[in-house]
């Protein structure tokens, strides 16, 4: 059984303002007082995971310990099974220092070609306290790719992938739609039932 969160003040333990954003807008309706770790100037942990899991419990580790407070980090990635799962958990990465998506975004597509474009999001949430108790959700969202960019919502890939059963990208749809089925919503709803309800 997954242990309960009694406290209202949460780290989210990221440096990424869309990832941010989105976090809070998910935890927002439950009451919860948010800060990020850029906010407490933490250090960004060198992710040396080799899953979406490994990554997401290290961030939130870190945040836990140097806040001294219960915190909440996610590792996602786009994961193109053409490509052998890349970028995966090096989705971040192939954005490049600057984190520009664009490139990284034509990276993905060039390498495709013709082959498959089935894709799919993945996220890894992770919660940790100060005394490095974890707990783990996770989210998947099937789609497929799509060229050129479309929409300027959202961050990430979004603008080139198209969630199952959509016509619209990720970067086309307003974030309250996005929120509903996406990945990360999926492994917040799991976090949700297991660890406020």
């Amino acid at each position: 059984m997954a242990r309960r969160l009694s406290e209202n003040k949460l780290v989210v333990a990221s440096h990424n303002p869309g990832k941010v954003r989105e976090i809070s807008a998910l935890l927002k309706p439950h009451g919860f007082s948010l800060i990020s770790a850029a906010d407490l100037n933490l250090p960004e942990p060198i992710e040396t995971g080799t899953t979406f899991a490994e990554n997401a419990r290290l961030k939130a580790l870190a945040a836990a310990t140097g806040a001294n407070l219960p915190a909440v980090a996610d590792d996602s990635g786009l994961v193109v099974p053409a490509l052998d799962g890349a970028p995966g958990i090096y989705s971040a990465r192939w954005a490049g220092p600057g984190k520009d998506f664009k490139p990284a975004m034509k990276k993905v597509m060039d390498k495709l070609g013709k082959k498959d474009r089935s894709a799919y999001f993945f996220c890894a949430l992770a919660v940790a306290w100060p005394d490095r108790h974890v707990e783990v959700f996770e989210g998947r969202v099937e789609g497929a790719l799509t060229w050129p960019m479309r929409g300027d919502k959202g961050f990430g890939y979004d603008p080139i992938f198209v969630p199952k059963g959509h016509d619209m990208t990720f970067g086309e749809m307003e974030p309250v739609k996005k929120h509903a089925i996406s990945h990360r919503a999926e492994a917040f709803k799991k976090f949700i039932a297991a660890c406020l309800a």
